[in-house]
């Protein structure tokens, strides 16, 4: 499914209302993000079991500044709602792959101590 473009109106939403959630935050003026966007675009089809979305720091200056993006592209994961993953660089899939298939892995809860 192509990725679906968030705004400050609807980032918490969709966070919220997906158990994972990938986000390319991006401009329309940057060379890097250009090249990443197909790439991004056909792991968003490859991975159904994951909600890929864009925000275009140009529009959404404030949502950018609120998740500290300091350069583009910057891709951000989101498990259950809670940030597990911020990245500046543009991926190639051959490095995009392994990060999904990473994240998508169950989280092992902390083991507890053995008692004797």
């Amino acid at each position: 499914m192509k990725p679906l473009e968030l705004s400050a109106a609807n980032f918490e939403r969709f966070i919220g209302n997906n158990q994972m959630v990938l986000v390319d935050f991006w401009a329309p003026w940057c060379g890097p993000c250009k090249r990443f966007a197909p790439v991004f675009e056909l792991a968003a089809e490859a991975h159904e079991g994951i909600a890929f979305a864009k925000v275009n720091t140009e529009t959404q200056p404030e949502l950018a500044r609120t998740m500290q993006i300091a350069s583009i592209p910057t891709l951000v994961a989101f498990k259950n709602g809670i940030l597990v993953h911020s990245k500046p660089g543009a991926l190639k899939a051959a490095a995009l792959e392994p990060l999904l298939m990473k994240l998508q892995k169950p989280v092992d809860p902390p083991s507890l101590p053995r008692r004797e």
